[in-house]
């Protein structure tokens, strides 16, 4: 038995080309679905897709997964059609997006915009910084992010304590989390945007964290209050690196372009040479799961 994917581009048709029991079949955004979208069975959604998606499950009669590209699900929750599977690409980006969260504390850390701004005055500022070593960063989301991140952190002699929605071996509890901020140098979060995350880095949240200590959001923009965040960073009582913000884009005049203390990145973590192919081979895998009868590794499942 053949199974029908859509697919968003070239590269998705040889990768999954590859497959036993599937055959790709190319769509484009914006354009009537081709004839074989009658018997699709699974759709693979264009990367960071801005298109409603509920467009295309009107046409797809026969659709029983939707495979993304995006380790992200929160644009799909509540779209997808009762019966019709939602897996992520759980795995692809978290690689890109732990080595965007070291380099944004590197940079903070080790003044990297303090000395650019210098050069570009052609000014010698030499001065003390501080480092990574010695750090303890707290990781809320103990997914494969998470884990990515843990094991990049530790060639800095820095340590890692992750915090997941429920404690396990290595794992502390979500209920564990206000008693943890305040022992940490770094707070990054990595959590999925859900109705429960929403809002999650909350005032009473950054009260929490020490004096000087830095927020890295790599998660979504929602999950943290920016009003909250931005009166403590006007304060300076904290610091933050954010390559997601609520809203996104910033408006021009938007105060987290001019407030002290922000190392800021517009959307960027996973976006870097190699993603749709790390991206593919992750659908790949999850494709032929399903083309064998078995369920993909990366389901959504409940409130995600």
């Amino acid at each position: 038995m053949t199974f029908t994917v859509l697919v968003p581009d070239d590269l998705g048709v040889r990768v999954l080309s590859d497959v036993e029991g599937v055959r790709a079949v190319k769509y484009e955004v914006g354009a009537p679905l081709p004839p074989e979208a009658a018997h699709a069975e699974v759709l693979v959604p264009k990367f960071l897709q801005s298109t409603d998606p509920s467009e295309f499950f009107a046409q797809l009669p026969k659709l029983r997964l939707v495979q993304l590209l995006s380790a992200g699900a929160e644009r799909f929750i509540g779209t997808v059609p009762d019966g019709v599977m939602l897996s992520t690409c759980r795995g692809a980006h978290g690689g890109s997006t732990a080595e965007w969260a070291i380099g944004a504390l590197l940079a903070i850390y080790r003044d990297f915009p303090v000395f650019e701004r210098a050069r570009q005055e052609r000014r010698w500022d030499y001065h003390l910084t501080e480092t990574l070593q010695d750090k303890r960063v707290l990781v809320v989301g103990a997914g494969d992010l998470g884990e990515q991140f843990r094991r990049r952190l530790l060639p800095f002699d820095a340590s890692a304590t992750l915090v997941g929605r429920t404690a396990r071996d290595g794992v502390h509890g979500m209920d564990e989390l206000p008693d943890l901020l305040p022992d940490h140098d770094a707070v990054l979060v990595v959590v999925p945007l859900t109705d429960e995350t929403t809002g999650m880095v909350d005032a009473e949240f950054l009260s929490r964290m020490k004096d000087g200590a830095i927020l890295v959001n790599a998660a979504r923009g929602p999950v943290v209050d920016t009003d909250a965040l931005v009166a403590e960073l006007s304060s300076g009582r904290l610091r933050a690196a954010l390559d997601v913000t609520d809203p996104e884009p910033l408006p021009s005049d938007h105060p987290l372009w001019t407030v002290p203390g922000l190392f800021l990145t517009p959307h960027v973590a996973g976006s870097c040479t190699g993603h749709a192919e790390r991206a593919y081979a992750v659908v790949a895998s999850e494709v032929a799961r399903f083309a064998r009868g078995e369920e993909p590794k990366n389901l959504v499942r409940g409130a995600y």
